[in-house]
């Protein structure tokens, strides 16, 4: 059996190399879920609510995009929970953020007197400890831009914090957010 010696073949080069572009892209173009890590929390001012106090924060938080693609997203209300109550919402404004980026993003937030004042005793033992357990859950919608289609996304993001409820300083956190694309 003789082997055939076969000479160098342009198409052959061009569909291999073709092949290797398209997986890269692939690989490196899934969808990746975006991070986002509270940095701070500032008081921004006691609202009387007659016969309580609202307390208005601003929340601080560095958010990523590791995808290759700019996203332009919808406002949200994200839900502050504290004890397993409603305690509060923040608002997420509309906007956009380049492809492969971090930004930081000032949410106003809100605590409601009456939910605060339902959980005294453990607001005040968490005071003492200097640690309080909040848990926190927003759905964001958008658009990815990928060339001249828009695709429609979804992020669900829960995250649990420990702050210090004396100095508003961020103790520890977990992050998980679920994104979806929408193909149709």
């Amino acid at each position: 059996m003789a082997l055939r010696q076969r000479g160098w073949s342009w198409s052959s080069a061009l569909v291999g190399a073709a092949s290797a572009a398209a997986a890269t892209v692939v690989v490196l173009g899934r969808p990746r879920d975006p991070t986002f890590h509270l940095i701070s929390i500032t008081l921004s001012s006691f609202r009387l609510n007659l016969p309580l106090l609202d307390v208005d924060l601003t929340l601080t938080v560095h958010v990523t995009n590791p995808n290759l693609v700019p996203i332009h997203y919808a406002s949200a209300i994200i839900s502050i929970f504290y004890a397993g109550s409603h305690l509060g919402s923040a608002l997420l404004d509309a906007g956009s953020q380049p492809a492969m980026s971090c930004q930081l993003l000032h949410l106003p937030a809100r605590l409601y007197g009456l939910e605060l004042a339902h959980h005294i005793p453990r607001l005040l033992a968490d005071a003492a400890r200097r640690q309080m357990t909040l848990d926190a859950s927003v759905d964001i919608s958008g658009t990815a831009q990928v060339l001249w289609w828009a695709h429609r996304f979804s992020v669900h993001v829960d995250s649990h914090v420990v702050v210090d409820p004396i100095f508003l300083d961020v103790i520890d956190q977990e992050n998980h957010s679920e994104t979806h694309l929408h193909l149709s």
